[in-house]
């Protein structure tokens, strides 16, 4: 789960790491009277994703007439990024924050270090918002530092990072404070990443968080009931947000071939496949192996409702998950709906028989077949306009 910029930062500030002053505003008149106490400041439009300078989503104002100018402009519009997609995201708060006079830019960051089972901190002296070209162009520049999730941070940690930062001694002891405290809030509130980019050394020789990014754990939210109030859904994909409403595990791609899978490991495979034989997925679906009719309903209503779809497959290996359920939620949904997009069904394992003669009897245009393979090209097919 993302949240907002001005959340992240009062987060961060809780745990008594430094920020510039700001304010969130969800009018001109409040982002006008905010700005009166702190002129110059930013306008910052709180959408989740990166990028927004190059899309005219932060602005400098001088006075609290530009600054509620700024505001009547960026509220209410969409803000398109290179993360965002063409669709963008709406604006509906900016956050006002002072300017700050910086003298130099870093990358910092703590996230999950799946090779070592832990935790690890990325650093760099040439952040910004070019880090994406420094890790492309220049990786060496951005250096990893492990923690031990069992031990936790050290203070060698911190002054390793501060020595790639090339930090004198008085900012060395602010980023090891920092550090410590982006830790506990990582472990306390099941986080995934604690960005700052840019982290700023002021001309007074400071270390500020200019920007600020905080991601949780999903699995973990049930934990979090603060957490999960600061969830913005309208800055989610509507499909995404219908899946997670089901109990449904969806990502939304790019793809013209929707895929309906029971199993993380199987929907990897079967995206894969379609990927070898030429096609193009448009999501990763499991519907998990406790799947009811209901959700595997539910499972095809957000497929249908993806435009770019233009054929299904549901490829199904019955364990836990019955092969008879998941015909008897295909079928439903295909009479309610009145799917008019070609269907192609794998069915193997627990009940498949009786899952393919419910499939045989309805009566319906659904396209059998017999392997993954077959099935991955029958849809590539399908998707193009072809018989299969």
């Amino acid at each position: 789960m993302k949240i907002h910029e001005y959340q992240a930062k009062e987060l961060l500030a809780a745990y008594g790491i430094a920020v510039p002053d700001g304010k969130v505003a969800r009018t001109a008149d409040e982002a006008f009277e905010i700005a009166s106490a702190m002129c110059p400041c930013v306008i910052k439009a709180q959408v989740h994703s990166g990028g927004r300078g190059k899309a005219g989503g932060v602005k400098l104002a001088n006075s609290p007439e530009e600054a509620r100018d700024i505001a009547q402009k960026m509220l209410g519009m969409t803000l398109v990024t290179k993360q965002t997609g063409a669709e963008g995201r709406p604006v509906r708060s900016v956050l006002v924050a002072a300017a700050v006079e910086v003298d130099k830019e870093y990358y910092l960051s703590i996230t999950t270090d799946s090779q070592r089972a832990g935790l690890v901190i990325v650093a760099s002296a040439a952040g910004g918002t070019e880090i994406e070209e420094t890790a492309a162009k220049n990786p060496e520049a951005i250096v990893q530092i492990p923690i031990s999730v069992t031990e936790g941070f050290k203070t060698y940690e911190g002054i390793r990072a501060a020595q790639v930062l090339g930090l004198d001694d008085l900012l060395q002891k602010q980023l090891v404070f920092m550090l410590g405290a982006m830790t506990r809030l990582y472990l306390e509130k099941d986080c995934s990443l604690i960005e700052i980019n840019p982290l700023v050394k002021t001309r007074d020789n400071r270390l500020l968080c200019l920007d600020a990014k905080i991601n949780f754990d999903d699995n973990a939210l049930f934990r979090h009931p603060d957490v999960l109030d600061l969830r913005d859904f309208s800055q989610e994909d509507a499909k995404e947000y219908k899946a997670s409403c089901s109990d449904l595990n969806y990502v939304s791609l790019e793809g013209d071939i929707g895929c309906l899978v029971n199993g993380a490991g199987l929907a990897m495979a079967t995206m894969d496949i379609i990927k070898n034989f030429g096609g193009s997925p448009a999501n990763f679906l499991d519907v998990g192996g406790s799947a009811t009719t209901e959700r595997v309903k539910a499972a095809f209503e957000i497929l249908l409702s993806d435009k770019n779809v233009r054929a299904i497959f549901v490829n199904i290996f019955g364990g836990i998950m019955k092969c008879d359920i998941i015909a008897e939620g295909l079928v439903q949904a295909t009479r309610e709906m009145g799917v008019s997009i070609p269907i192609v069904v794998r069915l193997e394992g627990t009940n498949v028989d009786a899952g393919r003669k419910i499939i045989n009897d309805s009566g319906l245009s659904i396209i059998s077949a017999s392997d993954m393979a077959d099935g991955a090209r029958k849809a590539i097919e399908a998707a193009k306009g072809g018989r299969a």
